[in-house]
Parts: structure tokens; C-alpha cells; sequence
């Protein structure tokens, strides 16, 4: 179970060293996956190393709880806390006040590699600093598991290329990474994670720019990797029916602080969106998508 109790943090504060990364010579860090248990969790990026100024929204006293085997989605405006929320989670922020922990364990007790061992997480864009191959980006998740100075071995290459596999991707390990379209690189990104080995998976706004097949390829392999290997999936988004198609249960951040938290039909409301938004929408149970749907209306004259 992860869970945030309590927990704050102000905006201009400084971001711990990615846990799990380390510097190689042939390859940057890779991004760094973070599974989250069933309510509310936090991306990981695996480029970030060292100290940089977060420029993000802070959280406020916020308490989370993310069960194994869910998949829970945080919602929320630009500015709510969203990517601050999945971060201190992932054990890139250290909270001002309260605690997160993991089964028990206070993050800030962990050792880094046992940390990335536990979660991973996707960041919404990845940059990498040389025109790797897709094969190299997934190797990235083996980084963790590996010892100082260590290469990878047949065992890494072979848990690499598995996670190409569930994801899709297995036909394009020779490619360049920077060939890719957006959805390919996602998914790419989505397995370097797997190779990870983490059973929880933080993902910061998974399907940005990404037109409408693309967004369903990534809720659906989602969900299918939920469903076959027990994986704890937490997502931070602006999408609210990409949500409401995935997500077991929803938390709701306006202003950094939690609006409503818990089963995803019961808390995406007309009244939450727009207490959320400001913004007037239809929100019903449809037949055929089998889902709530969201339709925006209007935004409130009051707003």
C-alpha cells in the first residue's frame, strides 16, 4: 500500500536525485517507474538527476491512499497539484510536512535502489540526450538491478525485450528512438518501466499530444497490464474520459488540496467537474462505451 498522509509541500522547494539513476558512460539515467497503490501516486521521470528547482504547485495536506492492483487517477486544473502529488509519492520530493510510505516504510527510509525497485514512473515527455535505440531505452529500467560499473547481461536484454513485447514494440528495437511517433515513444517509454521490474507505475499525462487512436492504445495496454500482471497504476491527466475509461477510482486536486477521492462513477459528478472546473458539463452512464462519459457544456457564469 503507498500512502500519503498528511503530507504538504510548498512550491520553490528543491527535488531529491531521482532514486535508482545513476550516471553511465554510454547511456543517460533512465526514466524511473514508481507503482502506486489504488488511489493516488505519483510519476516518476528518470531523466532528472540531482537537485533542480521544481517549478510545480504545491499540495496541502493532502491524505491518499493507494491500495495494490488499482488504478487510480488524479484530476485535477493546471496548477492543482497534480505532478507535485505524483512526485512526492515517486520519492522525487521530500514532503514539508507529513509522510508517504510504502507498505509501512516512510520513502525517506528507503534506500534509492530499493525505491526503484518498488515504483517507476513515466514523466510526461522524455528527452534523451543521445539518439538511442529503442532496445537501449528499455535497457534504461535495468539501471536499478545493475552494480556499480556493471553491464547488462543476457538476463537484462531478455527482461528488456519482454517488456517490448507486452508493450507492442518488439519490432522496432533497432529503431532510433527519435524516428518514433508519440504514441510508439510512450509506449517505448511505458516498457523501459516494465524492464524495471516495479509493481507500482506512476504516469504524468500519458496521452499529452497524442491524437485519439494513440489514446486509446494507451489506455488499453494500461488496463491490459493492470489486468494480467497485477500492476498498481496511478495517472495524472486532463482528460476526464480517459479516466473514467480507465481509472478504478479518481482523486480530485483543485488548489492542491483533495476535492473528493474514491470510486471513479460515484465521484466524477456534474457537481465535481464543476466544482473542479468551472465548468458545466453532462456526465451519464453510457450503454455502449459501458463508462460515465463527460461532456463539457459551458464554462459556469459564476466561475
Amino acid at each position: 500500500m503507498l500512502q500519503a498522509s498528511n503530507v504538504s509541500y510548498t512550491h520553490g522547494a528543491r527535488r531529491r536525485a531521482h532514486p535508482g539513476l545513476k550516471p553511465r558512460a554510454t547511456a543517460p539515467p533512465a526514466p524511473r517507474s514508481a507503482v502506486a497503490q489504488d488511489s493516488a501516486a505519483a510519476p516518476r521521470s528518470a531523466v532528472a538527476q540531482g537537485f533542480s528547482p521544481v517549478c510545480s504547485p504545491g499540495v496541502h495536506d493532502v491524505s491518499v491512499t493507494i491500495e495494490r492492483g488499482g488504478i487510480v487517477g488524479i484530476l485535477g486544473p493546471n496548477g492543482s497539484g497534480k505532478t507535485t502529488l505524483l512526485r512526492l509519492a515517486g520519492g522525487l520530493l521530500t514532503p514539508a510536512a507529513g509522510r508517504v510510505t510504502l507498505d509501512g516504510t516512510d520513502l525517506t527510509a528507503m534506500p534509492r535502489r530499493a525505491l526503484a525497485a518498488r515504483i517507476a514512473m513515466v514523466p510526461q515527455e522524455t528527452h534523451l540526450a543521445f539518439d538511442y535505440s529503442v532496445l537501449e531505452v528499455a535497457l534504461m529500467g535495468r539501471y536499478p538491478h545493475l552494480g556499480p560499473f556493471e553491464l547488462e547481461g543476457p538476463r537484462d536484454l531478455a527482461i528488456a525485450r519482454e517488456a517490448l513485447g507486452a508493450t507492442g514494440t518488439a519490432g522496432l528495437e533497432e529503431r532510433r528512438f527519435s524516428t518514433l511517433s508519440g504514441g510508439e515513444k510512450q509506449r517505448v517509454v511505458i516498457a523501459s518501466a516494465l524492464a524495471q521490474q516495479a509493481d507500482i507505475l506512476l504516469l504524468d499525462e500519458p496521452t499529452a499530444s497524442l491524437d485519439l487512436g494513440y489514446q486509446l492504445e494507451v489506455g488499453e495496454l494500461l488496463g491490459r497490464l493492470n489486468r494480467e500482471r497485477g500492476l498498481t497504476v496511478v495517472v495524472a491527466t486532463h482528460d476526464l474520459n480517459f479516466a473514467a475509461s480507465l481509472c478504478h477510482s479518481l482523486v480530485l486536486l483543485r488548489e492542491g488540496r483533495v476535492l473528493a477521492a474514491g470510486r471513479t462513477g460515484a465521484t466524477l459528478t456534474a457537481d465535481t467537474v464543476l466544482a473542479l472546473y468551472g465548468v458545466t458539463a453532462r456526465v451519464r452512464f453510457d450503454d455502449q462505451a459501458g463508462r460515465v462519459t463527460v461532456l463539457p457544456i459551458e464554462r459556469a457564469r459564476h466561475a
